[in-house]
């Protein structure tokens, strides 16, 4: 069973996450930033991922401890839920549209954070949104997870659509480089036996 259950309280936030990697798609988000509860159902729909995530933040300053301290949280689930990543395909990719929007998305779960982020989004905000915590959610993402992650934008005029589709696409990336292969299955997707 590839679950795993994240608590963590701080003095700026109090969250509780759970994550399924063979779910169906199921996400039940309330993390109290309204954008980022949308990306997270994206995500868990397209990775076909079962998410619940409770979040009590401080807003009243702005939403940055809630965004980043979720990352955290969503990259300890997938490191956990995945134990030794035994089995697993190791690598997935996508192009994904989303209407103008175009990001590409590659994800090798090498047991090394490193995020390569090239995302041009260009407005300052999406609704009350600051739209550079995007990429401040995946850095704290890939450095719990162990996960190098490629997000690129290779088109997109609106700040929404690009954003939606870098969500998207690393679900997709994702669930293809989480999926359990059945010809390694008992195998480490590494020549050093170990990620």
């Amino acid at each position: 069973m590839r679950k795993s259950e994240i608590k963590r309280k701080t003095a700026e936030t109090e969250i509780s996450l759970n994550l399924d990697l063979d779910g169906s798609g199921t996400g039940r988000i309330a993390t109290g930033v309204g954008f980022l509860d949308h990306m997270l159902t994206l995500f868990a729909r397209h990775g076909r991922f079962d998410l619940s995530v409770e979040c009590s933040g401080d807003t009243e300053v702005d939403d940055h401890h809630s965004v980043e301290d979720i990352g955290i949280c969503l990259g300890e689930a997938f490191a956990e839920a995945l134990g030794d990543c035994r089995g697993i395909a190791r690598y997935g990719d996508i192009t994904l549209p989303m209407d103008e929007a175009l990001v590409l998305c590659a994800a090798d779960i090498s047991g090394r954070s490193h995020l390569e982020y090239d995302l041009k989004i260009p407005t300052e905000k999406i609704g009350t949104f600051d739209t550079e915590l995007v990429e401040e959610f995946f850095t704290a993402f890939v450095r719990k997870a162990g996960i190098t992650l490629h997000l690129i934008g290779l088109r997109g005029k609106n700040s929404h659509h690009i954003a939606e589709a870098a969500f998207k696409a690393s679900a997709r990336a994702l669930a293809k480089a989480t999926a359990v292969c059945d010809e390694y299955r008992d195998e480490i997707p590494s020549t050093k036996g170990v990620l």
